[in-house]
């Protein structure tokens, strides 16, 4: 956590930097630093029996991806506004059905919460409406098809969601468990 008497010494387009002064166990006194920047939410998009994916290209990055639909969280947008939100950028399309399945510090020097949550039931209701930066196209993939991307570690996502997801594979009871969780 960022303490009350940081100043922030530097401001990004998307990362802050914070610097405060720490008492040492010793005595002495040291800089510390953190990071602070826009939470982030990552959606596993169920569309019938298919759930959604995205091979997804950026100009910073070398190489095409896979990952969930998702992104930042704009200033003042609640956490599911802004999972809805990216939901609709990125993929065209809605749901009302939604579950928050986990919300992830997923660095310790960085202030930063990622959101997971799953769009049951999801419609397209609109074209995509990508930034700039982004090169999406929506990949569907049955539930078994889904687990085998994640277990061949080709899928970028939440670490804890990814173990679920192995485990899913692997063991029937939580694939069950697993299944409802995403289908209903």
């Amino acid at each position: 956590m960022i303490p009350p008497n940081a100043k922030k010494v530097f401001t990004g387009a998307i990362f802050d930097v914070y610097q405060w002064e720490q008492q040492m166990y010793d005595g002495s006194v040291q800089t510390f630093e953190r990071l602070s920047r826009p939470d982030t939410a990552e959606i596993v998009t169920v569309l019938g029996d298919k759930i959604v994916i995205q091979k997804q290209e950026q100009p910073d990055k070398p190489e095409p991806f896979l990952c969930l639909p998702g992104g930042r969280i704009e200033h003042g947008e609640n956490a599911l506004a802004g999972a809805k939100r990216e939901l609709l950028e990125e993929t065209g399309l809605a749901s009302d059905d939604w579950v928050l399945i986990g919300e992830r510090r997923l660095a310790s020097k960085i202030e930063w919460v990622d959101y997971v949550y799953v769009a049951r039931h999801c419609k397209k209701i609109a074209e995509q409406s990508l930034d700039a930066g982004e090169r999406i196209e929506l990949i569907e993939l049955s539930f078994d098809e889904f687990l085998d991307t994640v277990d061949r570690d080709e899928l970028r996502m939440e670490p804890t969601l990814r173990t679920d997801l192995v485990r899913a594979k692997y063991d029937e009871g939580s694939r069950e468990k697993m299944r409802k969780l995403l289908f209903g």
